[in-house]
């Protein structure tokens, strides 16, 4: 709980993310969140080695470590019998939004290199008319993207809205963002915000939002304001990002599929519609950006009930191409979990796919191939409710981190009987 938090958290590889792959057993999560995983991570072990104490230390009785292992056993029954009815729970048919994501593989140096930013950009853009071909709805970019500031430099501008203009394409752009300093003497000053925005297919920037949870030393210095010569030892040359205030929700306009005629030749059409008109649909979701979608607390801010999916643009370039890439996409698994619902990745370098709701890993960018980590695009098609239907909450994203504090309370008695016991004895 506290690693999650301190110093604005770094929550990456909580013991309860080991088990991902065990689908029945991480459903308790939209109970207890990732913590609740943990838990009994902990304790199966914790009671398996004590029934090996008992057959130690009491050898002629042959069952007395069954009392060590029978709760935690049926525990862990229960929670793989609620995980099981979980997943096997029939889905509602829907809608699907097809989107494409683009990963452009582009070098840590590269990024950081200001006479590279037009070749990469104008890659990332060849690589983009590609995956249009294949006539998307929404073309999403991942963190890091645009090396220029999206808002400040025309030349950028006018090439991304160019492309969402001529495509009629909804774009999801990680781009960097700066705005004037607000009281200082420095007409110069400006503060900078790792962002993401929204394009329409008009060409105009819909919305933007701006990156709550920074990475320390990484994109903001603590304690740089008693200790100034710290921001030396950040790699953004302007000696940090500034926090971003609240979540944003992005909506996007679209039109669904005409109504079937029903099979006793009655019109499938409502009141006020016509046969040549379509249904006007709308589409919510919500940008986390790097390892944003690490923090269980903060996500089910993200998420209303109109929450169609999630959207994640990081940049794993930092990493190369190491284990870190499946790490991030273990850890981000349980967001999808924890608030029943859908989470999109874009990312640089791996691993670009998409996440249904209970926690399964899916179109994995390259995962054919061999090769997860090189540039190209994949086309994904997410599922979303049907009009005018809201998703239940999950009970972990009605009531937050219930169980994590609950262990934090009880530890911490624990701890102050134990000296208070201390205390009476001496």
């Amino acid at each position: 709980m506290m690693q999650a938090r301190f110093l604005s958290g770094f929550p990456w590889n909580l013991l309860g993310t080991s088990q991902h792959k065990i689908l029945p057993l991480i459903q308790i999560a939209s109970l207890t969140g990732v913590y609740g995983v943990s838990f009994l991570v902990v304790w199966f072990s914790l009671s398996l080695v004590c029934a090996v104490m008992v057959i130690i230390q009491r050898p002629t009785m042959r069952s007395a470590w069954i009392g060590e292992v029978i709760l935690p056993l049926l525990v862990a029954g229960v929670t793989f019998g609620f995980g099981y009815h979980r997943i096997m729970q029939p889905s509602v048919p829907g809608r699907e939004l097809k989107i494409v994501l683009v990963q452009p593989s582009i070098p840590q140096t590269l990024i950081w290199d200001a006479k590279e930013s037009t070749n990469r950009f104008q890659q990332l853009l060849r690589l983009s008319e590609q995956a249009l071909t294949n006539k998307p709805e929404v073309l999403i970019w991942p963190e890091a993207a645009v090396p220029n500031l999206l808002r400040w430099h025309k030349e950028t501008y006018q090439a991304v809205t160019d492309l969402a203009r001529s495509h009629k394409v909804w774009m999801i752009i990680g781009a960097d963002d700066a705005e004037p300093r607000r009281n200082t003497p420095n007409p110069n000053d400006a503060d900078y915000f790792n962002s993401s925005f929204l394009v329409s297919p008009e060409g105009q920037i819909a919305k933007s939002y701006r990156k709550r949870l920074l990475v320390v030393f990484g994109e903001y210095i603590p304690l740089v304001r008693w200790l100034p010569f710290l921001k030396y030892f950040t790699p953004i040359e302007e000696g940090g990002f500034t926090p971003g205030d609240r979540p944003v929700p992005f909506e996007m306009d679209r039109w669904g599929e005409r109504p079937r005629e029903p099979s006793d030749g009655r019109s499938g059409l409502t009141a006020g519609s016509s046969p040549g008109v379509l249904p006007h649909q709308k589409v919510k979701t919500s940008v986390l950006i790097c390892f944003e979608d690490n923090f269980p607390h903060a996500v089910r801010e993200y998420v209303d009930e109109d929450t169609d999916f999630l959207v994640n643009l990081t940049n794993n370039g930092w990493f190369g191409e190491g284990a870190a890439q499946w790490q991030h996409a273990a850890n981000a698994l349980f967001r999808a979990v924890e608030n029943g619902l859908p989470l999109v990745r874009c990312t640089n370098n791996g691993l670009t796919c998409w996440v249904d709701a209970h926690g399964r890993l899916r179109d994995i960018f390259g995962l054919d191939s061999g090769n997860v980590y090189g540039a190209g695009f994949v086309t994904i098609r997410v599922p979303l409710l049907p009009p005018g239907q809201k998703r239940g909450p999950t009970f972990y994203h009605e009531h937050g981190d219930w169980f994590g504090w609950g262990c934090v309370a009880v530890a911490a008695l624990s701890l102050l009987l134990q000296l208070a016991r201390r205390r009476v004895t001496v």
